[in-house]
């Protein structure tokens, strides 16, 4: 079938054993999220066809790569890998490294030009790798897997290597290919904040077991996910910029639940961006609050709650006019307020959390 990518795959890999039984949308980023050691990286592997004695079927927009009767070797895939380790050729330019990848995909004219732009690494076309940070370096590896023509990108933690400084400047350029790329990609990470930036799909993976799978704004603020991924859970709003205000360097978004203020680094001058809600930043109220510093009180209703194991807290569930929010709050508020699924309340979201 079209548009879509299939991946049923199972492997015995001690002291686990790979089952996973997916389809996936055939455009856009999936986020494959889950601790260390949940199986992320041996099933990006089977995928790429590094795994001979996995078994099950692989499918991208219609084009077979393994099934029961056949089993393309990683060279004849048309994927596009991207490791935590750049891996240049240290014996090549920037330049060089680009031009490997297009001739063997063999790119049409302008092509490592563009993606060099796309990537902004133009400037290092001459330099050698070992003279590039580690950002520039991954960014280079990153143009590299494009110009290999794939239908299929597969990113296995690419920015696990790097400093907070470098992950800062990466991140932008993959936000510019989410937006431009019109092939599926498979990006694997340990980090919550790069899932709700970049993912449209998620799939939540656990001792080589699918968790659960589904869109990213739902997926993340869902209540019944085990323990290995109740802390992170977390509510992503993406909305236009409505305005930008220089005098406090905050920006204003508007969703469906109101407008809500971001500082600047978190809403660069773009038409829209995504903003991540982690629910212990969110309080609740029965009513409006005006004398508070608090700057985004918007109104919802209570959906849900569980209880978190083995501490005196609680995950509510709230819908803002269809925008999913959590807040993690106390046993005790929650009995004090008397919440219930139906209850309208008001979520407070301090802005100087959000990013």
């Amino acid at each position: 079938m079209t548009g879509q990518v299939r991946i049923r795959v199972a492997l015995e890999y001690p002291p686990f054993a790979l089952d996973v039984d997916l389809v996936l949308p055939g455009r856009g980023i999936t986020g494959v999220f889950g601790p260390s050691g949940a199986g992320k990286t041996v099933f990006l592997r089977a995928i790429a066809g590094l795994e001979r004695a996995a078994r099950g079927h692989v499918e991208v927009n219609g084009q077979v790569w393994h099934n029961d009767a056949k089993f393309l070797p990683p060279h004849r895939r048309a994927l596009g890998y991207v490791f935590q380790e750049a891996s240049l050729f240290p014996h090549l330019s920037v330049r060089g490294n680009l031009e490997y990848a297009a001739s063997r995909a063999g790119c049409a004219g302008g092509a490592l030009e563009n993606t060099a732009d796309l990537l902004g690494v133009s400037s290092l076309l001459p330099r050698g790798p070992a003279s590039l940070s580690g950002g520039e370096r991954q960014r280079v590896a990153i143009a590299r897997a494009l110009l290999s023509r794939p239908q299929l990108l597969l990113f296995d933690e690419p920015l696990a290597a790097l400093d907070q400084t470098s992950r800062n400047e990466i991140l932008p350029y993959l936000e510019q290919l989410h937006d431009e790329l019109h092939i599926p990609s498979l990006y694997v990470t340990h980090a919550a904040d790069e899932i709700a930036r970049l993912a449209d799909h998620v799939v939540l993976l656990d001792k080589g077991r699918v968790v659960a799978s589904g869109s990213m704004q739902n997926t993340l603020a869902r209540l019944d996910l085990p323990a290995p991924f109740s802390d992170t859970a977390t509510a992503v709003i993406d909305a236009p910029v409505a305005g930008y205000n220089a005098g406090d360097r905050l920006a204003r978004l508007r969703f469906g639940g109101g407008t809500i203020h971001v500082p600047y680094a978190a809403a660069p001058r773009r038409e829209r961006v995504r903003c991540r809600i982690d629910a212990r930043d969110v309080s609740i109220a029965l009513a409006q609050q005006t004398d508070t510093s608090i700057l985004n009180i918007v109104p919802a209703h209570v959906v849900g709650m569980t209880r978190m194991q083995a501490t005196a807290q609680v995950m509510v569930s709230l819908d803002a006019d269809g925008t999913p929010l959590l807040a993690r709050i106390t046993q005790r508020s929650w009995d004090a307020l008397r919440l219930a699924p139906g209850k309208a309340v008001w979520a407070q979201i301090k802005a100087v959390a959000l990013d």
